[in-house]
C-alpha cells in the first residue's frame, strides 16, 4: 500500500482548473519569454489583487530561483542580506545566495520570526562601528510569510520591521512560497495590499499552492531593477515558453481560486491538529497554517513512518523528535480519516 502523503505541499501536480487552463491555452501560439497575453492578463490580475497598479510583476519557475534572482537584483556588490537563522535562504538553499557572492547575515529568531528589536540592535551596532567598511554591508532584510515553522508575522510585526528598514534605508523582501496559506490562515491580519505597501519586493508562491510550478515576483511600487530581465536571464531563469507560468497564475487569480484552495489546505491542517490533540500528542509550537509540528517519541515516529510520509524535522531530545506534517490544496478528508487510524 502506498504511504499517506503529508511530507510536503508539492507532492501533487496542479489543481484541475489550473491544468485545464493550461490545456485550453496550449493550442494557441504565444509570444515567447513572458510577452504573451496570458502573462499580461495574470500580471493585471495580480496588480488588482495587490491594489498596486504600478507594480512590476515577473514570473519565475521556483522559489530558490526567485530568491536568488531577486536578491541579486537588489543588492550592490558589497552588500549582504539579513535573514533569521532558520530562514530558507540560510539553511535550505545550498548556499544559492552566497553563490551569487552575497553573504547571508543570520540573526537569531524566535519561532522562525525575526524580531524588529533584534534587527534594530544589529543595525545600530553595525552603523555605529567606525570599522564597518571592513564588513559586509546589510542591504536587504529577508523574511518569509509564513515562516519555516508555519508561524505568521502579524501586521504590527511587519509594520515594525518595515519601520526599521525605512529608518536605516534598507529594503525589505518577503519570501511567499506558502503565502496563500498565510493569507487565508485563521487569525491572519495581513493582506496582499498590506504586504504591497510594507515591503519593496515579495513573491506569491504557486508551486506549493496549486500550480505545477511557478512563482510571481512583485515589486509593488514599480521599483524593480531596470535590468531585472537581463539579471533573470543571467541566472538561467527566463523561460522561452513563459506563457506556461503566466497561464497558471491567470487561472489561480481568477474567481478567487488561489485563496479558496489555500484556505482548504489550512482547513485540513486545523482538522489534522485536532486529530493529533485528541490522541494526546503535543505540538512544538502553535501554527495556524498548513504546516503542523508534532512532538513524537522516536518509537512512535518510526512506527508511523511505515504508513505515512512526513518529515523528521529535528530532534527535541534523546527520545523525542519534532515531526512535520503538511497539508495542501490537494488534501482530502478521506486522507485525514486514514491518518487518524494510524496515529
Amino acid at each position: 500500500m502506498d504511504k499517506l502523503q503529508f511530507g510536503n505541499d508539492y507532492t501533487y501536480g496542479a489543481h484541475p482548473l489550473v491544468l485545464q487552463h493550461l490545456v485550453d491555452t496550449s493550442r494557441e501560439p504565444m509570444a515567447p519569454y513572458g510577452a504573451d497575453k496570458c502573462s499580461d492578463h495574470a500580471k493585471a490580475l495580480i496588480r488588482e489583487a495587490c491594489e498596486a497598479p504600478d507594480a512590476d510583476v515577473f514570473f519565475l519557475t521556483g522559489g530558490t530561483q526567485a530568491n536568488a534572482v531577486v536578491i541579486d537584483s537588489i543588492l550592490c556588490q558589497h552588500e549582504g542580506v539579513i535573514s533569521v537563522d532558520s530562514g530558507h535562504i540560510n539553511v535550505h538553499e545550498a548556499g544559492a545566495i552566497e553563490f551569487t557572492e552575497h553573504k547571508v547575515i543570520a540573526l537569531r529568531g524566535s519561532q522562525g520570526k525575526l524580531c524588529s528589536s533584534d534587527l534594530r540592535h544589529y543595525l545600530t551596532e553595525f552603523f555605529s562601528d567606525c570599522r564597518n567598511g571592513h564588513c559586509v554591508y546589510p542591504g536587504l532584510v529577508y523574511i518569509t510569510q509564513p515562516t519555516e515553522f508555519g508561524t505568521l508575522y502579524s501586521a504590527q510585526e511587519l509594520t515594525d520591521i518595515h519601520g526599521v528598514c525605512q529608518e536605516y534605508k534598507i529594503k525589505l523582501y518577503v519570501d511567499g512560497a506558502r503565502l496563500g496559506y498565510g493569507l487565508t490562515a485563521p487569525g491572519n491580519d495581513v493582506s496582499l495590499p498590506f504586504l504591497a505597501s510594507h515591503c519593496d519586493a515579495f513573491y506569491i508562491g504557486g508551486t506549493k499552492c496549486g500550480a505545477l510550478c511557478g512563482e510571481a515576483v512583485v515589486f509593488p511600487k514599480g521599483n524593480a531593477n531596470r535590468y531585472f530581465f537581463s539579471i533573470q536571464k543571467q541566472h538561467g531563469a527566463v523561460v522561452a515558453k513563459g506563457h506556461l507560468n503566466g497561464s497558471q497564475f491567470e487561472a489561480l487569480f481568477t474567481d478567487n481560486l488561489y485563496f479558496d484552495i489555500c484556505r482548504h489546505g489550512n482547513d485540513m491542517a486545523m482538522r489534522m491538529k485536532e486529530m493529533f490533540r485528541a490522541k494526546g500528542y503535543q505540538f512544538h509550537l502553535d501554527s495556524t497554517t498548513n504546516q503542523q509540528f508534532v512532538v513524537m517519541s522516536n518509537e512512535e515516529a518510526n512506527r508511523l513512518s511505515q504508513h505515512v510520509e512526513f518529515t523528521l524535522f529535528e530532534p527535541l531530545d534523546e527520545s523525542h523528535t519534532i515531526c512535520r506534517f503538511v497539508t495542501s490544496w490537494a488534501t482530502t478528508p478521506e486522507q485525514l480519516d486514514a491518518l487518524y487510524k494510524f496515529i
